[in-house]
């Protein structure tokens, strides 16, 4: 890949994906000849109505959904906020209106969510809007399915568990969590437990990470009531998201406005950035088989030679999450004793792109909290969980990329060897 005439090879594509460029010139398309408003009654407003619901459309039918269940977002991250603030605020009115006895409400989640998820789970404990547990996971990043299911209890309204983690790549058994939480509910309807709603509790999970490479051609097989995806991780524009809600579900909007998106996410419609993402979708659907099975070849290959390393650098290095559940594209390694963010720069400039933990908490100089949850030990404490690298294959990444990343790598440690 070249960036201002300069030559580098990219592999942070868990952080964002390039554009593709056929989806880039039918944006720069919509931009230019749809460019009214798609709420006006006019011919080329309802054009542009048009193409919005053929987007919807097409992208319902690539998940085996219904075109009213897929809501259109600013980010993953406000999908995310979507479903779990409007659950909980949805929750709350419910219990108001039917003049029922308030029970807080319960959400389950795990220690290794994403922020989007995480920091809104902690800002309704916080305010005293929800009850919240966070089940762990063992060493792998696999979340412990018996803690999981005794977690959930008469009050639990959510249950959010991210389909592949962003950071580690380890995948998490949906289509099981999803078994565990329908037979909750059929006892719970069974013992006529909590008479305010029997259909709690829901199941989200941020797929943001899973759509290039796993399970999603079938909603109802996942067994999933709400799933949050976007266009940046799918090689699609940034700034558009989903939140995939089952029609029977009722949520409350995070705002209020003109009332588009079925009046849960007001503003005036992107037409170029949501047939930008169909577009992407249906092109991940494609590719979807062979760039599983050529990158998975590309990450087996680069974890074993990044783990020889330790061999020689006289440095420790260690695999992060599960070597077979996780993503095809994902390799995480600890490299102990030396700084992770040293590693990043010092790679950035011979120019090769990787990233230290997951880009959306970028400016925080904590350490990960995801390899804290793996290595049972407090992330702000201990050398041991320094170094921590994430290099996220794309389709543009060969096998020579790891060569390189490897030489670059090993004369890195060398170099820092005498001050370890």
């Amino acid at each position: 890949m070249k960036f201002f005439n300069k030559k580098y090879i990219y592999m942070d594509h868990a952080g964002a994906t390039p554009i593709d460029r056929k989806i880039l010139r039918e944006m720069i398309f919509c931009e230019k000849e749809f460019f009214a408003n798609p709420s006006a009654i006019y011919s080329d407003g309802l054009k542009i109505r048009d193409v919005i619901e053929q987007a919807r459309e097409k992208i319902a039918k690539l998940i085996n959904a219904h075109a009213n269940e897929i809501i259109f977002t600013g980010s993953g991250t406000e999908s995310n906020g979507l479903a779990i603030l409007g659950i909980i605020t949805n929750y709350e009115l419910q219990i108001t209106n039917k003049k029922l006895e308030y029970v807080i409400p319960h959400i389950v989640t795990t220690t290794i969510e994403h922020p989007a998820v995480l920091e809104n789970c902690r800002w309704l404990a916080e305010r005293g809007q929800a009850e919240v547990t966070y089940v762990d996971v063992d060493k792998h990043g696999i979340v412990k399915l018996d803690d999981l299911e005794k977690s959930l209890k008469e009050n639990t309204v959510l249950v959010s568990v991210m389909y592949a983690n962003n950071e580690i790549g380890t995948t998490q058994p949906i289509e099981e969590i999803a078994k565990i939480i329908r037979h909750f509910k059929k006892k719970k309807r069974e013992e006529q437990i909590y008479n305010s709603n029997n259909d709690y509790p829901f199941f989200h999970t941020d797929a943001c990470q899973a759509m290039n490479y796993l399970f999603t051609k079938n909603i109802e097989k996942l067994g999933v009531d709400m799933l949050t995806f976007n266009s940046s991780k799918i090689y699609g524009p940034k700034g558009i998201g989903v939140l995939y809600k089952k029609r029977n579900i009722v949520i409350f909007p995070l705002y209020k406005g003109g009332g588009q998106e079925f009046g849960l996410r007001s503003g005036t419609e992107s037409v170029a950035l949501i047939s930008g993402l169909s577009q992407a979708l249906s092109i991940v659907e494609k590719l979807k088989e062979k760039e599983i099975k050529r990158l998975t070849k590309i990450r087996d290959y680069g974890i074993e030679k990044l783990l020889s390393l330790s061999l020689t650098s006289g440095f420790k290095i260690i695999l992060n999450g599960h070597k077979e559940k996780r993503l095809p594209n994902n390799i995480n390694i600890s490299v102990l004793g030396i700084s992770s963010e040293l590693l990043v720069l010092e790679l950035s400039s011979r120019g090769i792109y990787i990233s230290e933990k997951s880009a959306c908490k970028s400016n925080d100089n904590s350490k990960s909290y995801v390899i804290g949850a793996i290595r049972k030990i407090c992330p702000k404490d201990g050398k041991e969980i320094e170094g921590s690298l994430r290099i996220s294959l794309g389709r543009s990444n060969k096998k020579s990329d790891i060569d390189l990343l490897y030489k670059e790598l090993k004369r890195i440690l060398e170099k820092y060897r005498q001050w370890k």
